[in-house]
């Protein structure tokens, strides 16, 4: 598949985006590389591959899950105008 300056225009006018007449020619090549590429990745045969959710097998280093702040809710809702069993209360908005 590949993309002409019509195909472009048309797409551009789509997405409301302003492209200027002599950048179509180049965007065009450079979505027609970027469908090569791809058409390059569905030819490779990944059959008995497992999928990886990281290429470098990193594994993520999270932080200890521990409480930093002082529990304050009674004083941000007295400023409240309107509150209930620790919950805040909204004016209904939608019928």
């Amino acid at each position: 598949m590949s993309f002409s300056s019509d195909d472009i225009k048309n797409v551009a006018t789509l997405a409301r985006l302003h492209v200027d007449e002599e950048k179509v020619e180049k965007l065009g090549q450079d979505i027609n590389n970027i469908l090569a590429l791809v058409d390059q990745l569905k030819a490779v045969d990944t059959t008995g591959i497992e999928p990886m959710a990281h290429p470098m097998d990193a594994v993520q280093i999270l932080r200890a899950d521990e409480v930093t702040e002082t529990d304050q809710r009674e004083k941000f809702q007295a400023c409240a105008p309107a509150t209930e069993e620790g919950l805040y209360l909204v004016p209904k908005v939608i019928e």
